[in-house]
């Protein structure tokens, strides 16, 4: 993965999951039966779902900030709107 990233000339994606892996696979030093809970943030798996699809709507960006731009307006519509609150995520993750 570090080496794709490399070939991809991404050095600074590849330098931070060489500087995090330990990091990232830290659940799995408890019991199997937590794992679920600790791997998993249904919630924020939504919303970066959410943004992937708009992305592949747009298809290409010109730039990496036209990229973020349309990420930061998704995440500013969703802390404005129900998709924010408790009682709202708790009917989404119910379905």
């Amino acid at each position: 993965m570090i080496a794709e990233l490399r070939r991809q000339r991404l050095p600074r994606a590849a330098e931070l999951i060489e500087e995090s892996i330990d990091e990232t696979l830290t659940y799995y030093a408890f019991p199997d039966g937590h794992w679920r809970k600790i791997r998993t943030n249904n919630p924020l798996e939504r919303i970066m779902k959410e943004i992937r699809r708009r992305t592949k709507v747009v298809g290409a960006f010109p730039d990496g900030q036209s990229c973020l731009n349309l990420a930061a307006a998704r995440l500013r519509h969703i802390a404005g709107s129900h998709w924010s609150t408790r009682k709202y995520m708790n009917m989404v993750s119910v379905r």
